[in-house]
């Protein structure tokens, strides 16, 4: 059996290719990024060629009949405007062939950088002594000169001037754009023997010499080029695009949707630009991607287009699925449904408490969640749907299910979340998650979603600021600076022995002012308290209110037993976490007098086995846990 080639390789004359580009039938797909390259790269590439040195192959797709439809660009400096579709499109090879291009093809100087990024116009030309002389440095012998033709001192006197052709042949400097260019070609060579006056012998045999080692060997260069098949398919393209561009940025796939749907005048960068404006609206969506909207908007087309019956196998927010299964009109259909996804997912976390983008636990779990809003329209406002979605949200961050790769979760969360929500059975999220009473000593930074979960939750109980005794809500969270202060200060925990491990932990830490932090200062809070309550004008009974507003044991804090408020505390915190995930803990809960928030019988049960291989941070748990994330709040502790 014969396999079927997505590509050919060949090549092909140089002057050829920059033809073709001058006459826009070589053009760049719309997601490539611009020119980069600087004068000592361009004249470094023209060294190579005139040496017939290799400079790479190049990559080219064809573009007749191509179903991956991409807009497309002309090559930088091209001034000739596009009359019709180009036949190919350049993958590989956008700044050898634009440097070449704007050095050999176009008239006029070349805007390039110097070494320090500065912005430059430039000429270049062959100096024919240094090209002729087999000593000297190739790279030396290609020179640019400021647009004028006029090289000049620091002082910004004349040193040498080349802004004539005969002034250019007495100095014997050849001009670039004269090395395809017959015209041109034979114009300098007419000029540049007439000066030669009795010595037009030598002078013919020193041009001879330098059209036959330099010149001939730009007109007969040739390039290899690998040429891929108009029927490969977009995502391959961009697959392939991403792998021999590997000096780049990586694209996203964001970048690649806007050239494909601008082949229909849609412009997605404005679209989006629009849409986050929006959302930034709310605090919470601050920081959504647009690749994270194209991924709900994918989970949503392709949740509508999915067999009812074999849905979960046909709902997919990968790359592919965005860009071979989203066309244009797909996303008008949605868009709109999903930015209302996201404004509605903003709402139900800020009902959870979570105020701004820095203490959203997981970004992405936002995609899946925005996409079900999206589906469900104003059902999703309904206390029973809301109260589901919360509970699978909170299931997500404690059981800390999207630190990994997530776009298989999504697609298997959306149909399983809506049909929980229609009376099916719980998702896969919610069944799965389990939180191990010992993970929440080891939550110590940002870095982890279950820290900032616990965060929600102290908010979520009523905390009130030690200092101003205001309960905390949106407009007190901005209003007075509310963050993670230590309740416990790190100075007085070292102190006393405090293996950092609990200090650092998430369980002596509590939402409090900068002002009220910047006064607990260093000391424990026998000796801070009473500093707060004078600052405050509080009285003791109310002081007490206030602490016990942050599950804080008054008789422990005040006594500095920083054991006893630890153990009290801790107890207190893996309460609220059962009741937002609406499942005990993992561990021995019972023996140690946490009783669950709601009956063990009308909780979804954590399989018996699951419990035997994870307590004790044994080594499922470990594998469960991030370890990078594990190993940056182990290194903060230890800095702190």
């Amino acid at each position: 059996m014969t396999l079927m080639k997505t590509f050919d390789s060949t090549d092909e004359p140089l002057p050829d290719l920059l033809k073709q580009i001058d006459q826009n039938r070589l053009q760049l797909p719309d997601f490539q990024r611009g020119w980069v390259w600087d004068d000592d790269r361009i004249r470094s590439l023209l060294a190579s060629v005139s040496l017939t040195y290799p400079i790479g192959a190049i990559m080219l797709l064809e573009t007749h009949g191509n179903v991956a439809g991409f807009q497309a660009r002309s090559v930088e400096g091209v001034l000739q405007k596009s009359s019709g579709e180009p036949e190919e499109l350049i993958l590989d090879g956008q700044q050898r062939l634009t440097s070449l291009y704007q050095a050999l093809i176009r008239k006029g100087p070349v805007d390039t950088t110097d070494l320090r990024g500065k912005n430059i116009q430039r000429l270049y030309f062959l100096d024919c002594d240094k090209a002729l002389d087999p000593n000297a440095d190739r790279e030396e012998s290609i020179v640019s000169v400021p647009k004028d033709g006029i090289i000049r001192t620091f002082r910004g006197e004349q040193e040498k001037d080349y802004s004539t052709l005969q002034k250019q042949c007495q100095a014997e400097m050849f001009p670039l754009t004269a090395l395809l260019d017959e015209t041109e070609r034979n114009s300098w060579q007419k000029e540049y023997l007439h000066q030669a006056g009795d010595a037009m012998f030598d002078r013919l045999q020193r041009w001879n010499s330098f059209y036959e080692s330099v010149v001939r060997r730009f007109i007969e260069y040739r390039v290899p080029v690998i040429r891929m098949s108009a029927s490969t398919p977009r995502d391959a393209v961009c697959q392939v695009f991403e792998k021999v561009n590997t000096g780049g940025v990586p694209l996203n796939v964001f970048e690649i949707l806007t050239a494909v749907y601008a082949s229909r005048e849609f412009r997605l960068g404005d679209d989006w630009n629009f849409r986050i404006s929006k959302l930034r609206e709310n605090r919470i969506l601050a920081e959504v991607k647009n690749t994270e909207f194209l991924q709900a908007v994918a989970l949503a087309v392709t949740w509508s287009k999915a067999d009812r019956e074999e849905i979960t196998s046909g709902i997919g927010c990968k790359r592919r699925d965005i860009l071979e299964r989203v066309s244009l009109d797909d996303y008008l259909k949605w868009a709109d449904g999903v930015t209302s996804g996201f404004e509605r997912s903003g709402r139900l976390l800020h009902s959870l408490k979570i105020f701004s983008a820095r203490d959203v636990p997981y970004g992405t779990q936002l995609v899946p969640l925005s996409a079900a809003m999206a589906i469900l329209g104003d059902k999703a406002d309904n206390e029973g749907v809301r109260s589901k979605l919360a509970t699978w949200f909170w299931c997500g961050v404690f059981g800390e299910l999207y630190s990994g790769a997530t776009e298989t979760r999504f697609a298997r969360d959306l149909p399983e979340l809506l049909a929980w929500i229609d009376g099916g059975q719980e998702p896969s999220t919610v069944s799965e998650a389990y939180f191990d009473r010992n993970r929440l000593q080891t939550l110590r930074t940002r870095n982890s979603a279950a820290y900032k979960g616990v965060h929600a939750l102290a908010i979520q109980g009523g905390a009130q600021d030690f200092l101003t005794g205001m309960t905390i809500d949106d407009q007190v969270y901005f209003d007075i600076s509310i963050d993670i202060h230590h309740i416990f200060p790190q100075r007085w925990c070292k102190d006393k022995g405090v293996p950092a491990s609990r200090c650092d932990s998430i369980v002596n830490k509590a939402p409090l002012s900068s002002r009220t932090n910047r006064i607990i200062r260093g000391d424990g809070p026998s000796v801070y308290l009473p500093r707060i309550q004078c600052t405050g004008n509080i009285e003791e009974s109310r002081m007490d209110e206030i602490l016990r507003s942050q599950a804080s044991d008054l008789t422990a804090l005040r006594s500095d037993d920083f054991d006893g408020f630890f153990a009290s505390r801790e107890k207190e915190l893996l309460r609220r976490i059962e009741h937002a995930m609406r499942k005990p803990v993992v561990s021995d809960a019972i023996d140690d007098g946490i009783e669950p928030v709601v009956a063990y019988e009308d909780i979804p049960q954590v399989n018996s086995n699951t419990i035997t291989n994870l307590s004790g941070l044994g080594k499922d748990l470990w594998e469960a846990i991030d370890v990078e994330e594990y190993v940056n709040e182990e290194r903060d502790s230890w800095d702190g």
